[in-house]
């Protein structure tokens, strides 16, 4: 199973604000929803799922384990904390939130903890966030690239992110695109203006429609009922092949999203 195309992402949402977006886009359609350990807002994402009345079939729930969290003793009890909180028996994917900072918990130490919660049933799939090709191919030697759902990684039209994407989709490893409205950079892009008049879409419509064609996942944020509304039409839209090289010339490898003392060496 792969992750769906289109999902709600909770980064920076806290408290109420949280809760009235994942029932605002559970009542929009969503289904998808994306949260992190980090986030601290766990128990927030929880409570507003019990009270959508949604069936938890229904439901596809990311949550990521902070560096914390990373050794082999700790994984596995952080993660069953993440259960209680969002009122779960299981989370549907579960990824490592950043590598270990200098690799102070070895990569095949947290992947094998990662692997032994698919085994116990507190996660259907496991994946990895902000890992670069040889971190992808060291958790690929420690649990098989079969095993790997996907990679989630800051990709928007400016920083298109190609060689991470091509070595995971060569390995059968999806992409997970997050920030990929660019902190709302890329709705001021001229190009993106024009092919959104073009169709009479939205630029976020546009920048949301251009990563799916790609085969990416996307998890957009919104405190907004009408940009959950907006965002969702994006499933609906058609680039054309111009659109799309049109697009793929804004690269400029602009990276948003690079904590000091987290971040890995950037391929």
């Amino acid at each position: 199973m792969r992750v769906p195309d289109l999902g709600i992402g909770t980064f920076r949402l806290q408290g109420d604000v949280v809760i009235d977006s994942v029932r605002n886009g559970l009542d929009a359609g969503y289904r998808v929803i994306d949260t992190a350990q980090i986030y601290g807002n766990e128990a927030e994402v929880g409570a507003a799922i019990a009270a959508s009345g949604v069936p938890r079939s229904e439901l596809f729930i990311t949550t990521k384990i902070w560096i914390s969290n990373l050794a082999r003793d700790k994984l596995i009890p952080s993660l069953k904390e993440s259960l209680a909180k969002l009122r779960t028996d299981y989370v549907d994917l579960t990824l490592i939130h950043w590598p270990s900072p200098g690799g102070e918990v070895p990569v095949k130490e947290f992947m094998a903890a990662l692997a032994e919660a698919r085994e116990q049933g507190l996660t259907r799939q496991i994946g990895v966030s902000n890992f670069t090709v040889e971190l992808m191919q060291q958790a690929i030697d420690a649990v098989g690239a079969e095993a790997i759902t996907t990679n989630q990684i800051e990709l928007h039209p400016y920083l298109q992110n190609r060689k991470v994407a091509e070595f995971a989709r060569k390995h059968g490893i999806h992409v997970t695109s997050y920030m990929t409205l660019a902190y709302g950079k890329v709705l001021g892009d001229p190009v993106i203006q024009k092919i959104a008049e073009r169709h009479n879409a939205t630029p976020a419509q546009v920048a949301l429609a251009w990563a799916i064609k790609l085969g990416y996942a996307v998890i957009p944020s919104s405190t907004k009922r009408a940009n959950l509304d907006s965002n969702l039409k994006a499933l609906d839209l058609r680039l054309s092949d111009d659109d799309m090289a049109q697009i793929a010339a804004l690269d400029r490898n602009e990276r948003l999203t690079s904590p000091q003392g987290l971040a890995p060496a950037w391929d």
